[in-house]
Protein backbone atom coordinates (compact mmCIF):
# COMPACT_ATOMS: atom_id res chain seq x y z
CA UNK A 1 0.00 0.00 0.00
CA UNK A 2 1.41 3.27 -1.24
CA UNK A 3 0.07 6.66 -0.28
CA UNK A 4 -2.03 8.70 -2.45
CA UNK A 5 -0.42 11.69 -3.13
CA UNK A 6 -1.91 14.34 -0.44
CA UNK A 7 -3.88 12.71 0.82
CA UNK A 8 -4.29 11.64 4.83
CA UNK A 9 -5.06 8.07 5.74
CA UNK A 10 -7.81 7.24 8.14
CA UNK A 11 -7.21 5.12 10.61
CA UNK A 12 -9.80 3.06 13.39
CA UNK A 13 -7.80 1.92 16.57
CA UNK A 14 -9.47 -0.60 17.98
CA UNK A 15 -8.65 -0.98 22.07
CA UNK A 16 -7.30 2.38 22.34
CA UNK A 17 -6.93 2.53 25.60
CA UNK A 18 -4.63 -0.63 26.27
CA UNK A 19 -0.47 -0.27 25.17
CA UNK A 20 -0.40 -0.93 21.82
CA UNK A 21 -3.32 1.44 21.84
CA UNK A 22 -1.56 4.05 23.05
CA UNK A 23 1.24 3.73 21.36
CA UNK A 24 -0.10 3.94 18.17
CA UNK A 25 -1.77 7.15 18.97
CA UNK A 26 1.57 8.20 20.03
CA UNK A 27 2.67 7.18 16.39
CA UNK A 28 0.19 8.61 14.49
CA UNK A 29 0.43 11.76 16.47
CA UNK A 30 4.11 12.30 15.01
CA UNK A 31 2.76 11.92 11.26
CA UNK A 32 0.31 14.64 11.22
CA UNK A 33 -0.94 15.04 7.21
CA UNK A 34 -0.12 11.11 6.65
CA UNK A 35 -2.59 9.80 9.38
CA UNK A 36 -5.68 10.75 10.96
CA UNK A 37 -7.88 9.07 13.61
CA UNK A 38 -10.93 8.19 12.62
CA UNK A 39 -12.45 5.97 15.22
CA UNK A 40 -11.52 4.80 18.83
CA UNK A 41 -13.27 2.12 20.66
CA UNK A 42 -12.32 -0.05 24.21
CA UNK A 43 -14.04 -2.05 26.74
CA UNK A 44 -14.44 0.06 29.12
CA UNK A 45 -15.34 3.52 30.05
CA UNK A 46 -12.25 5.53 31.38
CA UNK A 47 -10.95 9.25 31.67
CA UNK A 48 -8.42 8.06 29.30
CA UNK A 49 -10.58 7.28 26.30
CA UNK A 50 -12.57 10.45 26.97
CA UNK A 51 -8.98 12.69 26.64
CA UNK A 52 -7.64 10.57 23.45
CA UNK A 53 -11.27 11.51 21.92
CA UNK A 54 -10.37 15.21 23.31
CA UNK A 55 -6.91 14.94 21.54
CA UNK A 56 -7.92 12.89 18.23
CA UNK A 57 -11.22 14.73 17.38
CA UNK A 58 -12.81 11.23 15.74
CA UNK A 59 -15.42 10.73 13.88
CA UNK A 60 -16.12 7.66 15.83
CA UNK A 61 -15.99 6.62 19.50
CA UNK A 62 -17.32 2.80 20.79
CA UNK A 63 -17.12 1.67 24.12
CA UNK A 64 -18.13 -2.51 24.24
CA UNK A 65 -19.06 -2.68 27.97
CA UNK A 66 -19.79 1.04 29.39
CA UNK A 67 -18.98 0.99 33.00
CA UNK A 68 -19.07 3.49 36.15
CA UNK A 69 -19.35 7.11 34.68
CA UNK A 70 -22.46 7.53 32.32
CA UNK A 71 -20.63 7.54 28.71
CA UNK A 72 -21.20 10.66 26.53
CA UNK A 73 -24.58 10.19 24.33
CA UNK A 74 -22.32 10.69 21.18
CA UNK A 75 -20.43 7.60 22.14
CA UNK A 76 -21.70 3.86 20.25
CA UNK A 77 -22.00 1.50 22.89
CA UNK A 78 -22.15 -2.52 22.85
CA UNK A 79 -20.10 -5.70 20.99
CA UNK A 80 -20.95 -4.37 17.31
CA UNK A 81 -18.92 -1.19 18.08
CA UNK A 82 -15.96 -2.89 16.92
CA UNK A 83 -17.08 -3.91 13.54
CA UNK A 84 -18.43 -0.79 13.19
CA UNK A 85 -15.45 1.29 13.51
CA UNK A 86 -13.99 -1.03 11.40
CA UNK A 87 -15.89 -0.66 8.21
CA UNK A 88 -16.48 2.72 8.14
CA UNK A 89 -16.01 4.24 4.71
CA UNK A 90 -13.43 6.66 6.13
CA UNK A 91 -11.06 4.04 7.85
CA UNK A 92 -7.95 3.00 5.44
CA UNK A 93 -6.48 1.34 8.16
CA UNK A 94 -7.60 -0.56 11.36
CA UNK A 95 -5.19 -1.08 13.96
CA UNK A 96 -6.87 -4.20 15.86
CA UNK A 97 -5.27 -4.12 19.10
CA UNK A 98 -8.12 -5.63 20.53
CA UNK A 99 -6.93 -8.75 23.49
CA UNK A 100 -8.17 -11.82 22.68
CA UNK A 101 -11.09 -13.34 20.65
CA UNK A 102 -13.17 -10.48 21.01
CA UNK A 103 -11.09 -9.00 17.85
CA UNK A 104 -12.23 -11.54 15.72
CA UNK A 105 -15.02 -10.11 13.96
CA UNK A 106 -13.68 -7.17 13.66
CA UNK A 107 -10.67 -8.28 11.72
CA UNK A 108 -12.64 -10.32 9.66
CA UNK A 109 -15.51 -7.83 8.92
CA UNK A 110 -12.18 -5.34 8.08
CA UNK A 111 -10.71 -7.58 5.57
CA UNK A 112 -13.90 -8.18 3.56
CA UNK A 113 -14.31 -4.23 3.48
CA UNK A 114 -10.94 -3.91 1.91
CA UNK A 115 -9.30 -3.03 4.82
CA UNK A 116 -5.46 -2.87 6.15
CA UNK A 117 -4.85 -4.58 9.42
CA UNK A 118 -2.53 -3.31 11.51
CA UNK A 119 -2.89 -6.64 13.25
CA UNK A 120 -1.85 -7.00 17.09
CA UNK A 121 -4.77 -9.14 18.00
CA UNK A 122 -2.67 -12.46 17.21
CA UNK A 123 -5.64 -14.73 18.71
CA UNK A 124 -7.55 -13.77 15.35
CA UNK A 125 -5.36 -15.77 13.14
CA UNK A 126 -4.60 -18.40 15.75
CA UNK A 127 -8.18 -19.05 16.01
CA UNK A 128 -9.64 -18.53 12.33
CA UNK A 129 -6.16 -18.32 10.14
CA UNK A 130 -8.33 -19.62 7.50
CA UNK A 131 -11.14 -17.81 7.81
CA UNK A 132 -9.22 -14.67 7.91
CA UNK A 133 -6.94 -15.74 4.62
CA UNK A 134 -10.64 -16.72 2.70
CA UNK A 135 -11.85 -13.10 3.76
CA UNK A 136 -9.11 -11.09 2.56
CA UNK A 137 -9.42 -12.86 -0.59
CA UNK A 138 -12.73 -12.20 -0.87
CA UNK A 139 -12.83 -8.64 0.07
CA UNK A 140 -9.23 -7.56 -1.18
CA UNK A 141 -7.97 -6.30 2.47
CA UNK A 142 -4.24 -7.48 3.67
CA UNK A 143 -2.66 -8.16 7.26
CA UNK A 144 0.38 -6.34 8.19
CA UNK A 145 1.25 -7.61 11.54
CA UNK A 146 2.20 -5.21 14.52
CA UNK A 147 3.68 -7.92 16.76
CA UNK A 148 8.08 -7.07 16.75
CA UNK A 149 8.50 -10.51 16.12
CA UNK A 150 6.47 -10.62 12.47
CA UNK A 151 7.38 -7.46 11.91
CA UNK A 152 10.30 -8.60 11.80
CA UNK A 153 10.39 -11.53 9.59
CA UNK A 154 8.05 -9.71 7.08
CA UNK A 155 10.94 -6.83 7.18
CA UNK A 156 13.39 -9.24 6.04
CA UNK A 157 11.49 -10.93 4.06
CA UNK A 158 10.77 -7.88 2.00
CA UNK A 159 9.29 -9.28 -1.66
CA UNK A 160 11.54 -12.18 -1.58
CA UNK A 161 9.74 -15.39 -2.85
CA UNK A 162 8.94 -17.66 -0.35
CA UNK A 163 10.49 -20.73 -2.24
CA UNK A 164 13.72 -18.79 -1.08
CA UNK A 165 12.66 -19.39 2.62
CA UNK A 166 14.53 -21.97 4.87
CA UNK A 167 13.56 -21.11 7.95
CA UNK A 168 11.79 -18.24 10.43
CA UNK A 169 13.17 -17.68 13.70
CA UNK A 170 11.22 -16.30 16.33
CA UNK A 171 13.18 -14.75 19.20
CA UNK A 172 11.44 -14.54 22.95
CA UNK A 173 13.07 -12.63 25.66
CA UNK A 174 12.53 -16.01 28.10
CA UNK A 175 10.49 -13.73 30.04
CA UNK A 176 11.07 -13.18 34.06
CA UNK A 177 11.28 -16.73 35.03
CA UNK A 178 14.19 -17.09 32.50
CA UNK A 179 16.64 -18.38 35.09
CA UNK A 180 14.42 -20.01 37.54
CA UNK A 181 14.72 -23.57 38.34
CA UNK A 182 11.44 -25.45 37.58
CA UNK A 183 10.46 -25.38 41.54
CA UNK A 184 10.35 -21.57 41.43
CA UNK A 185 8.56 -21.09 38.80
CA UNK A 186 5.33 -23.33 40.08
CA UNK A 187 6.00 -20.91 42.76
CA UNK A 188 5.22 -17.74 41.19
CA UNK A 189 3.11 -14.85 42.05
CA UNK A 190 1.40 -12.35 39.84
CA UNK A 191 4.13 -10.15 41.06
CA UNK A 192 6.71 -12.17 39.50
CA UNK A 193 5.04 -12.81 36.32
CA UNK A 194 4.11 -9.36 36.00
CA UNK A 195 7.98 -8.16 36.14
CA UNK A 196 8.91 -8.21 32.85
CA UNK A 197 12.38 -7.63 32.11
CA UNK A 198 12.62 -5.95 29.32
CA UNK A 199 9.31 -5.09 27.63
CA UNK A 200 6.47 -2.64 29.04
CA UNK A 201 3.13 -4.48 27.86
CA UNK A 202 -0.65 -5.01 29.19
CA UNK A 203 -1.09 -7.51 31.52
CA UNK A 204 -2.64 -10.40 29.89
CA UNK A 205 0.31 -10.34 27.20
CA UNK A 206 3.02 -10.15 30.00
CA UNK A 207 1.41 -13.62 31.83
CA UNK A 208 1.60 -15.39 28.24
CA UNK A 209 5.70 -13.84 28.04
CA UNK A 210 5.97 -15.47 31.47
CA UNK A 211 4.25 -18.64 30.34
CA UNK A 212 5.85 -18.60 27.29
CA UNK A 213 2.28 -18.82 25.85
CA UNK A 214 2.15 -15.56 23.67
CA UNK A 215 5.84 -18.14 21.77
CA UNK A 216 2.84 -20.34 20.93
CA UNK A 217 0.40 -18.19 19.73
CA UNK A 218 3.06 -16.09 17.31
CA UNK A 219 4.56 -19.46 16.12
CA UNK A 220 0.76 -19.91 14.87
CA UNK A 221 0.44 -16.51 13.02
CA UNK A 222 3.84 -16.72 11.61
CA UNK A 223 2.47 -20.14 9.45
CA UNK A 224 -0.56 -18.17 8.39
CA UNK A 225 0.97 -15.00 7.75
CA UNK A 226 4.29 -16.16 5.83
CA UNK A 227 2.57 -19.48 4.71
CA UNK A 228 5.67 -21.76 6.11
CA UNK A 229 4.93 -25.26 7.77
CA UNK A 230 5.42 -25.41 11.48
CA UNK A 231 8.68 -27.82 11.06
CA UNK A 232 10.37 -24.52 9.28
CA UNK A 233 9.44 -22.04 12.41
CA UNK A 234 11.57 -21.96 15.18
CA UNK A 235 12.06 -20.23 18.70
CA UNK A 236 14.98 -19.14 19.90
CA UNK A 237 15.61 -17.37 23.57
CA UNK A 238 16.92 -14.06 22.93
CA UNK A 239 17.17 -12.18 26.64
CA UNK A 240 17.96 -8.82 25.20
CA UNK A 241 14.80 -8.62 23.00
CA UNK A 242 17.11 -6.54 20.46
CA UNK A 243 17.13 -8.92 17.66
CA UNK A 244 13.14 -9.35 16.91
CA UNK A 245 13.72 -12.17 14.54
CA UNK A 246 15.37 -13.98 11.72
CA UNK A 247 15.11 -15.55 8.37
CA UNK A 248 17.20 -18.20 7.56
CA UNK A 249 17.40 -18.49 3.57
CA UNK A 250 17.90 -21.67 1.40
CA UNK A 251 21.54 -20.64 0.64
CA UNK A 252 22.48 -20.30 4.14
CA UNK A 253 22.32 -16.48 4.87
CA UNK A 254 20.70 -15.44 7.41
CA UNK A 255 18.98 -11.67 7.78
CA UNK A 256 17.86 -10.10 11.37
CA UNK A 257 16.00 -7.31 11.86
CA UNK A 258 17.15 -5.40 15.27
CA UNK A 259 15.86 -2.31 17.08
CA UNK A 260 15.36 -1.13 21.04
CA UNK A 261 12.45 -3.24 22.37
CA UNK A 262 10.27 -0.67 21.79
CA UNK A 263 6.63 -1.23 19.76
CA UNK A 264 6.62 2.18 18.21
CA UNK A 265 8.78 0.78 15.30
CA UNK A 266 6.20 -2.37 14.59
CA UNK A 267 3.36 -0.01 14.89
CA UNK A 268 4.82 2.38 12.55
CA UNK A 269 5.77 0.00 9.85
CA UNK A 270 2.38 -1.31 10.04
CA UNK A 271 0.89 1.70 9.42
CA UNK A 272 3.76 2.49 6.10
CA UNK A 273 3.84 -0.75 5.19
CA UNK A 274 5.81 -1.21 2.49
CA UNK A 275 7.13 2.90 3.27
CA UNK A 276 9.61 3.79 5.52
CA UNK A 277 9.00 7.25 7.46
CA UNK A 278 11.14 9.76 9.31
CA UNK A 279 10.30 9.18 13.21
CA UNK A 280 12.50 10.89 15.41
CA UNK A 281 10.32 9.46 17.77
CA UNK A 282 10.95 5.70 17.40
CA UNK A 283 14.61 5.23 20.23
CA UNK A 284 17.92 5.25 18.43
CA UNK A 285 20.09 1.75 18.13
CA UNK A 286 23.29 1.71 20.17
CA UNK A 287 25.06 -1.48 19.27
CA UNK A 288 27.70 -1.08 22.11
CA UNK A 289 24.89 0.45 24.34
CA UNK A 290 22.90 -2.82 23.70
CA UNK A 291 25.73 -5.54 23.66
CA UNK A 292 26.62 -8.26 24.11
CA UNK A 293 23.95 -10.36 22.13
CA UNK A 294 23.51 -13.55 23.06
CA UNK A 295 20.84 -16.79 22.04
CA UNK A 296 19.71 -19.47 24.48
CA UNK A 297 17.72 -22.56 23.92
CA UNK A 298 14.34 -22.65 24.54
CA UNK A 299 13.49 -25.02 28.10
CA UNK A 300 10.45 -26.76 26.64
CA UNK A 301 10.21 -28.77 29.61
CA UNK A 302 10.11 -25.88 32.33
CA UNK A 303 7.50 -23.88 29.97
CA UNK A 304 4.87 -26.65 29.18
CA UNK A 305 2.09 -23.63 27.48
CA UNK A 306 4.77 -23.30 24.52
CA UNK A 307 5.12 -27.22 23.97
CA UNK A 308 1.04 -27.48 24.02
CA UNK A 309 0.43 -24.39 21.78
CA UNK A 310 3.23 -26.44 19.15
CA UNK A 311 1.30 -29.68 19.80
CA UNK A 312 -1.75 -27.86 19.30
CA UNK A 313 -0.59 -25.86 15.94
CA UNK A 314 0.40 -29.36 14.27
CA UNK A 315 -2.86 -30.50 15.51
CA UNK A 316 -4.71 -28.42 13.16
CA UNK A 317 -8.18 -28.21 13.50
CA UNK A 318 -10.16 -26.60 16.94
CA UNK A 319 -7.28 -27.30 18.74
CA UNK A 320 -5.34 -23.67 18.23
CA UNK A 321 -8.76 -22.31 19.05
CA UNK A 322 -9.20 -24.55 22.41
CA UNK A 323 -5.13 -23.63 23.16
CA UNK A 324 -6.03 -19.76 22.99
CA UNK A 325 -9.36 -20.12 24.65
CA UNK A 326 -7.84 -22.44 27.64
CA UNK A 327 -5.06 -19.95 27.49
CA UNK A 328 -7.26 -16.70 27.93
CA UNK A 329 -9.25 -18.02 30.12
CA UNK A 330 -6.81 -19.56 32.51
CA UNK A 331 -4.61 -15.85 32.69
CA UNK A 332 -7.54 -14.17 33.41
CA UNK A 333 -8.59 -15.88 36.48
CA UNK A 334 -4.57 -16.21 37.24
CA UNK A 335 -5.00 -12.22 37.20
CA UNK A 336 -7.98 -12.57 39.54
CA UNK A 337 -6.29 -14.04 41.84
CA UNK A 338 -8.26 -17.50 41.71
CA UNK A 339 -5.70 -19.70 40.26
CA UNK A 340 -1.82 -20.27 40.52
CA UNK A 341 0.97 -20.26 37.55
CA UNK A 342 1.41 -23.43 37.24
CA UNK A 343 -2.54 -24.20 37.08
CA UNK A 344 -2.29 -22.02 33.82
CA UNK A 345 -0.61 -24.82 32.03
CA UNK A 346 -2.30 -27.44 33.71
CA UNK A 347 -5.58 -25.76 32.87
CA UNK A 348 -4.45 -25.74 28.63
CA UNK A 349 -3.28 -29.28 28.76
CA UNK A 350 -6.67 -30.83 30.23
CA UNK A 351 -9.12 -28.57 27.98
CA UNK A 352 -6.95 -30.09 24.73
CA UNK A 353 -7.02 -33.53 26.28
CA UNK A 354 -10.72 -33.44 26.05
CA UNK A 355 -11.46 -30.70 23.51
CA UNK A 356 -8.97 -30.47 21.27
CA UNK A 357 -10.48 -32.89 18.73
CA UNK A 358 -13.79 -30.35 18.21
CA UNK A 359 -14.50 -29.42 14.34
CA UNK A 360 -13.07 -26.38 13.44
CA UNK A 361 -14.31 -26.66 10.28
CA UNK A 362 -15.63 -22.90 10.08
CA UNK A 363 -16.24 -20.10 12.40
CA UNK A 364 -19.51 -21.32 14.47
CA UNK A 365 -17.55 -24.27 15.17
CA UNK A 366 -14.42 -22.52 16.26
CA UNK A 367 -16.39 -20.51 18.33
CA UNK A 368 -18.41 -23.43 20.07
CA UNK A 369 -14.52 -24.74 20.50
CA UNK A 370 -13.83 -21.39 21.87
CA UNK A 371 -16.61 -20.98 24.72
CA UNK A 372 -16.07 -24.99 25.50
CA UNK A 373 -12.52 -24.63 25.90
CA UNK A 374 -13.27 -21.37 28.70
CA UNK A 375 -16.06 -23.23 30.54
CA UNK A 376 -13.70 -25.94 30.69
CA UNK A 377 -11.17 -24.44 32.43
CA UNK A 378 -13.46 -22.14 34.65
CA UNK A 379 -15.31 -25.66 35.83
CA UNK A 380 -11.50 -26.90 36.64
CA UNK A 381 -10.78 -23.98 38.84
CA UNK A 382 -13.77 -23.88 40.89
CA UNK A 383 -13.15 -27.91 41.55
CA UNK A 384 -9.63 -26.89 42.67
Amino acid sequence: MTREAGRSRGVAVLGSTGSIGTTALRVIARQPGRFHVVALTAFANSALLASQEAATQPSYVGLVSPNGKKPPASWRIGASALVEAATRDDVDIVLNAVVGAAGLDATLAALEAGKRVALANKETLVMAGELAAAACARGGGEIVPVDSEHSAILQCLGRRDRNDVRRLIITASGGPFRTWTPAAIGGATLADALRHPTWSMGRKITVDSATLANKALEVIEAHFLFGLPYESIEVVVHPQSVVHSMVEFVDGSVLAQMGVPSMELPVLYALTHPERVRDDGVPRFDPVAHSPLTFEPVRLADFPALRLGLEAARSGGAAPAVFNAANEQAVALFLEGKMQFADIAASIDAALAQLGSMSGRDKVSLLAADAAARAHVSARAERN
